[in-house]
């Protein structure tokens, strides 16, 4: 029976409990189960209160989305949410890469943006991202205020105001034009690199070739059709979703091939031969190309799961370097205080804040690596190689676990364990626990176990010296934590 009030009216039930926890990057949720119209709408109103109570909300907000299932209509919602607070709104008139927002907040002086988006998640999730005034990464205490006010938004006793009308901007092309002012396309162009670029069916498709054709630069997309089921593709740019990818790079005779993610924020890479060029490689060519080349210079930032290839170059050019936890929000975090060359993390996500601000740029990365292929004339695998013969070979991988419940606890209580001497076969030589428990092995590699921040998984990082240790190590831990 529907409850009614004093004067016999019926009263709506009350909103259920608040689902939207945000995470190391946003809050996401499986479309029509987490992810609702009513949820999007809430967590709308929620950033609103917080631009209101702490930002010049005059100023108004960008509003961007992804290429999933009825994002540009989530989009929508949250900028009459938005708009009905008074705060103007800028929504994009087209699907946009997450560092083009990011570019309009930092170009137009906003005061933050919203972003719709699960960025490398399946087809079936999708996100919600808010970007703060300086055109980052929230950082926790705004995402601690904005959590703080999301109860308040799912009251419906606030009384309505008349909203603000709502303009559709392009967004995209400033964000396309200013990757053309800060990398050298002429020299790209005449180094007659051919790109094959995969934007994975993600909000890069089309900008690669739409770049490449205003320099002359030879470039071919694939997976760059309307498709929110990706192809079946995970649209994250790393193994083994890359597959496609590097037999279109051989067979269509590429010098390099570039992915990104779903909203193009982190970037992968193919070599010549079909060979995946991670992220942490990728990370090392750029660093070494900007303080060698460019003559940049700075403190370097990389989150606990990246590379010591890092290590080493910092060292070798008496770069100061930080580590942070996972999630980028730290690393921006660290550029905001200044003096920082550039700053990266494991899943692909990497930062020049002198070129790009404070934020992972796919697509901004993949022409500075072209840009460094086209001034050393080698391949990406002959910069790799250069890389390992001054410093050995580093070799790195990733398993997602999907556990039963309770497993994820039990695991993290074990490899959290005082006296934890032997784990996946091998004798555990110290431990951090910056984030996770990350321990160092005796067969010289290094093992970091840890929950994931946007999904119900457990990872296991490893980096050794060879391929066939990372294999063995990540076999000996699946099986160690599978069997608990």
């Amino acid at each position: 029976m529907t409850p009614t009030d004093q004067q016999g009216t019926a009263t709506p039930p009350p909103p259920p409990k608040c689902p939207i926890r945000f995470g190391t990057d946003g809050w996401r949720g499986v479309i029509a189960d987490d992810f609702t119209f009513a949820n999007v709408r809430w967590a709308a109103r929620a950033v609103a209160s917080y631009l209101i109570e702490n930002e010049n909300h005059k100023n108004g907000i960008a509003v961007g989305y992804d290429c999933r299932f009825l994002s540009d209509r989530f989009a929508r919602a949250a900028a009459e949410e938005v708009a009905a607070a008074g705060i103007p709104v800028q929504l994009s008139s087209s699907y946009s890469p997450t560092p083009a927002i990011s570019y309009a907040i930092r170009n137009k002086q906003l005061a933050g943006g919203i972003l719709i988006t699960a960025s490398h998640n399946r087809w079936q999730w999708n996100g919600f991202k808010f970007k703060a005034s300086f055109g980052g990464s929230a950082n926790p205490e705004i995402i601690r205020k904005i959590e703080a006010g999301l109860p308040a938004a799912q009251s419906e006793n606030a009384a309505p105001r008349e909203p603000l009308p709502i303009d559709a901007v392009d967004l995209v092309e400033p964000y396309l034009q200013q990757i053309e002012r800060v990398v050298d396309m002429k020299s790209i162009a005449e180094s007659k690199l051919r790109i094959l670029a995969d934007p994975m069916y993600g909000a890069a498709r089309g900008y690669f070739t739409k770049l490449c054709s205003r320099h002359g630069i030879p470039c071919e997309e694939i997976h760059a059709t309307a498709d929110p089921l990706f192809g079946g593709l995970h649209p994250e740019p790393i193994e083994p979703h890359i597959r496609q990818a590097s037999e279109a790079v051989v067979d269509r005779k590429a010098g390099v091939g570039f992915l990104t993610d779903g909203d193009a924020d982190r970037v992968g890479a193919i070599d010549r031969d079909g060979s995946f060029i991670d992220s942490h490689k990728i990370f090392s060519i750029l660093l070494r190309y900007l303080v060698e080349v460019r003559k940049m210079r700075g403190k370097v930032i990389k989150s606990f799961s990246a590379t010591k290839l890092v290590d080493h170059l910092a060292s070798k050019y008496s770069l100061t370097l930080e580590e942070t936890p996972i999630g980028f929000k730290y690393i921006c975090d660290k550029m905001r205080e200044g003096g920082v060359l550039m700053g990266g993390e494991e899943s692909g996500g990497i930062g020049i804040p002198t070129l790009g601000g404070p934020e992972r740029d796919g697509m901004l990365n993949a022409f500075l690596l072209a840009e460094a292929m086209a001034h050393y004339g080698k391949s990406l695998g002959e910069l790799v190689a250069e890389l390992h013969g001054e410093f050995g070979p580093h070799h790195y991988n990733r398993l997602d676990l999907e556990l039963k419940p309770g497993q994820k606890e039990r695991a993290m209580k074990m490899v959290s364990a005082d006296g934890l001497e032997r784990f996946a076969g091998c004798r555990v030589e110290r431990r951090e626990d910056l984030d996770g428990v990350k321990m160092y092995l005796d067969n010289g590699a290094w093992l970091l176990v840890r929950p994931s921040g946007t999904e119900p998984l457990l990872r296991a990082y490893v980096e050794a010296g060879s391929a066939e240790t990372v294999r063995q190590v990540l076999s000996a831990t699946e099986q160690t934590i599978c069997n608990l």
